[in-house]
């Protein structure tokens, strides 16, 4: 086995752990012992998956796959965003200021980069699944810095650390489902790659999670108003 292949199989093994315990954390009860736990082993596994991703990604490139390096780059650059932001959501529930660092906004330009690659790839070659998919790291990236330049507005929003956190989890599992339909079934069962496949591991993902978000929002976000603390904090930092 070279280097690469154990490489391959290391983040497939690690994908698997993802998808598991992605799943066990959306099953279990929020806030429970299990959910908690399942969510951070999750969030590991991501980071174990952004980790291989990355040299995947430029041994592709190296050999000319350009297609599949960006694909993967992709996806490294926008999940990076959901991990951090799911996260640290949860460590700085009382402090949106913390919350919207550095670190964050890194991940926001970054997003938004990738996304603007895709968009310019998928022009250039007259890909319309480049071109669709390309909104996604558009759209992270816009909200990320937008957030960051009004961070009053999310402070006063109710329970804006939890909408942050499972709106970032959700965003995960997009990029690790079309990671698993795109890549890793069509490896498990051959028979069942096509164009139908194809198309809906990128945009199937994508309309779950949006009516998952739609869903949680109703549940979660319902009016409450922020602690006049929060507020003031955040307007006393704003730039």
């Amino acid at each position: 086995m070279t280097a690469y292949q154990t490489l391959v199989a290391v983040h497939g093994a690690v994908g698997t752990l993802a998808l598991a315990t992605f799943w066990t954390a959306a099953a279990a009860r929020k806030g429970s012992a299990l959910h908690r736990r399942a969510g951070q082993i999750y969030l590991l596994a991501m980071v174990g998956i952004l980790l291989t991703a990355v040299p995947m990604a430029l041994w592709r490139y190296s050999r000319g796959d350009v297609y599949t390096a960006a694909f993967l780059g992709y996806l490294t650059a926008i999940t990076a965003n959901g991990v951090w932001a799911a996260w640290r959501a949860i460590r700085d529930k009382h402090d949106v200021v913390r919350y919207t660092g550095p670190v964050y906004v890194a991940s926001g330009l970054l997003a938004l980069a990738a996304g603007i690659g895709v968009l310019a790839l998928g022009l250039k070659d007259g890909s319309p699944l480049f071109i669709g998919f390309s909104s996604i790291g558009l759209y992270v990236g816009y909200d990320t810095l937008s957030k960051r330049l009004r961070r009053e507005r999310l402070a006063a929003r109710p329970r804006w650390w939890m909408t942050e956190h499972y709106s970032a989890m959700l965003g995960n599992g997009i990029a690790t489902h079309i990671a698993f339909l795109a890549i890793g079934l069509p490896r498990l069962l051959p028979a069942a790659n096509g164009t139908t496949l194809h198309y809906f591991a990128w945009f199937g993902p994508l309309l779950v999670a949006v009516i998952a978000k739609l869903m949680l929002d109703r549940k979660y976000a319902a009016p409450r108003r922020a602690s006049p603390a929060a507020v003031v904090a955040a307007r006393s930092t704003a730039v």
